[in-house]
């Protein structure tokens, strides 16, 4: 991941702050967003850098530009966990 943050219309790629209940991380994400026509909301999705937090959880994500709820899911092969909200984006 880049060392600068990236914004551009509906992806970001830098740092993110995760609250989950009493706990606070800093790590990376790569986040990206699109409008869903059937159910007319705004679906954003991405991956973390490992971090020690339990799929399942649900986090605020905050980014330089805003922050969102969203929950944690899977864990992929290289340790990271994936992040999805639905609403306005932290980006």
């Amino acid at each position: 991941m880049p060392d600068s943050p990236q914004h551009e219309h509906d992806e970001y790629d830098g740092a993110v702050t995760l609250v989950a209940g009493d706990r606070t991380v800093e790590t990376t994400a790569v986040l990206r967003g699109y409008f869903e026509p059937i159910d007319g909301r705004f679906h954003w999705c991405g991956r973390l850098a490992p971090v020690d937090l339990s799929s399942g959880a649900d986090v605020t994500v905050t980014t330089p530009h805003g922050s969102a709820d969203g929950r944690l899911s899977d864990v992929d092969p290289w340790g990271r966990l994936r992040v999805a909200g639905v609403g306005r984006p932290p980006f």
